[in-house]
């Protein structure tokens, strides 16, 4: 079937509060609240079918530009500004076109005001990633169809030109139609740095009691999980220190688990992390956590990690780029550096996760081997439309485990009203349960259900409501700023 070409007619941004049960250190921040970006946009096909989509985006500070000038307002301000921006710009676009086309029609021109206006490659990308969710949501609701059905149908349009010349010769739709979705996937749980591993780490911070768990010991017991995500902060004998709490914890309670390591950015150059990994491996204390971790993301800052030549690091583990993925071909660079992999997260543009999928296949398979590989990970998906949406990209593309963090340090749909939370659990009750008067996400043992998100639509079955949100103003420049508008 010929992917359809639409017509963005309208976009309404709007946003709602978001506040943390638990402090998220992660990098250079702790966060404790945030906006949480809500996208609808309604989309006329060729045909004249119309129909809205919609999405939703948490506005993580500290992550898309972590300029120590910025304040945590700044960057709001930021993703605010290229949310505007790739609304006006999608709305303006007079010719019918795929949906994929629409994105990458789009590219260049976001992508230079950006920059004119201030923004890094990451946050500019910020704007259409998320507007893209929404268009693609309206178009499968247009012609009834799920996301699954829609991008292995190739009805999204997703094609080599103009963002991916690299994969031309390679058969794209034939990509597409042999993905074949999970019906599970399983989670992995983030130890933030502040996170408390075990009670007596509360002793002088005292505990939420909320009903969810708090400490690491806890969150085991509650979610079964197997899968891990340790963040790490660059300064050697804190580090090892923590990683020797958490897998004293680990290792008595969990069976054969899996570990990926975050370096966030903390390290100057690769030496950094190479000491730090070769500590790790002459510590008899780590000796199983050592042989758990599966890969590190991100250790060396973004400035100079493409720059860098990570081989020595990757004779031990498999390295993945993340903050550095601001460019559409930012992979490609990486992958000559010695990098093997690269996140997928939907903050960053689905339509970029295919194509580094792709490129996994293609790659691999000129290879003879599975070296490359896209890994999930989460900043902060909300449970809601943000959280199923990602799920289902990842899901679709293969990965077996996922990144979820958004679950343990919100409350579930805190924020939402009560009939917003009826309407979710009514609609995905294999992902959602009721626990004190609150839908939260449901993990048993580690691994979370899938399939109420094979339904018409971009993986999602409910609305929220629309009437509990501000509408999103555009920015204005702080002093000495250019905001993108």
């Amino acid at each position: 079937m010929t992917a359809p070409r639409l017509q963005v007619l309208e976009v309404e941004l709007r946003e709602r509060p978001v506040h943390l049960r638990l402090p998220f250190k992660f990098g250079v921040v702790t966060l404790s609240e945030a906006p949480q970006a809500f996208v609808r946009a309604r989309v006329r096909l060729e045909d004249g079918r119309e129909a809205r989509g919609r999405t939703a985006e948490l506005m993580v500070p500290k992550w898309f530009d972590k300029d120590p000038d910025l304040s945590n307002a700044d960057n709001f301000d930021q993703l605010r500004g290229a949310l505007h921006r790739a609304a006006e710009t999608y709305v303006g676009s007079e010719a019918p076109t795929t949906a994929f086309g629409l994105s990458a029609g789009s590219y260049d021109a976001l992508v230079r005001h950006a920059g004119e206006a201030g923004l890094n490659p990451l946050a500019a990308a910020f704007g259409p990633a998320v507007l893209d969710k929404a268009v693609l949501d309206a178009l499968c609701r247009a012609l009834g169809v799920s996301f699954q059905a829609a991008v292995r149908g190739n009805l999204v349009g997703l094609e080599v030109e103009p963002l991916a010349p690299d994969l031309s010769g390679f058969d794209l739709d034939g990509f597409l139609r042999g993905l074949a979705p999970a019906t599970t996937i399983h989670a992995r749980h983030t130890v933030g740095m502040a996170d408390p591993l075990t009670a007596a780490d509360q002793a002088e911070t005292g505990r939420v009691d909320d009903g969810l768990p708090e400490t690491l010991e806890e969150v085991i017991d509650a979610y079964g999980h197997r899968y891990f995500k340790i963040k790490v902060g660059g300064a050697l004998a804190e580090d090892l220190e923590r990683l020797a709490a958490i897998a004293a914890v680990l290792d008595p309670l969990v069976g054969d688990y899996v570990v990926t390591l975050d370096g966030n950015e903390q390290f100057d150059d690769v030496d950094g992390i190479l000491e730090l990994w070769r500590a790790m491996a002459a510590d008899p204390a780590l000796s199983r956590l050592c042989g758990a971790v599966r890969f590190i993301e991100q250790p060396i800052k973004r400035a100079v990690a493409l720059d860098c030549d990570v081989r020595a690091l990757a004779a031990h583990r498999p390295v993945i780029i993340d903050e550095s993925d601001g460019e559409i071909d930012a992979f490609l660079r990486a992958r000559d550096l010695g990098y093997a992999g690269v996140s997928s997260k939907t903050c960053k543009g689905l339509y970029k996760s295919m194509l580094n999928a792709a490129r996994c296949r293609m790659w691999n398979t000129e290879a003879g081997r599975e070296g490359f590989f896209l890994s999930g990970e989460d900043l902060t998906c909300q449970a809601g439309i943000a959280v199923q949406q990602d799920l289902a990209l990842v899901a679709l593309l293969g990965i077996d485990h996922v990144e979820r963090n958004g679950h343990h340090y919100v409350k579930g749909m805190a924020g939402a009203s009560e009939g917003e939370q009826s309407r979710f659990i009514d609609a995905h009750p294999d992902l959602y349960t009721m626990l004190d008067g609150q839908a939260v996400l449901r993990i048993e043992q580690g691994d979370i259900a899938l399939g109420s998100l094979d339904c018409p639509g971009y993986a999602v079955a409910a609305e929220p409501d629309w009437t509990s949100m501000d509408a999103m103003k555009r920015p204005e420049a702080p002093a000495g700023r250019r905001i993108s508008a």
